[in-house]
């Protein structure tokens, strides 16, 4: 995780967020498109990780804004 190069597709970063879920962090692809996809996974039965509904995926015209709201919710916990 996080090894990224500019131009990949792949996952940035797993957060534990506890109960067999994580939030996944990564770079997809959809229809030509790269996307800054952030969701929900869960563990099913085998032990796999599974994506949930839960999650968005972010545009890159869309990035500099998500980043400095993110940035100024950080400054407020």
């Amino acid at each position: 995780c996080g090894d990224i190069l500019m131009g990949e597709t792949g996952i940035i970063k797993d957060i534990d967020k506890g109960k067999g879920e994580i939030i996944r962090v990564e770079i997809s692809e959809f229809k030509g498109k790269k996307l800054l996809n952030l969701r929900v996974w869960y563990t099913d039965a085998n032990g796999e990780y599974k994506p949930t509904q839960k999650g968005i995926a972010i545009p890159p015209d869309l990035y500099e804004q998500v980043k400095e709201a993110i940035n100024a919710a950080g400054s407020m916990f």
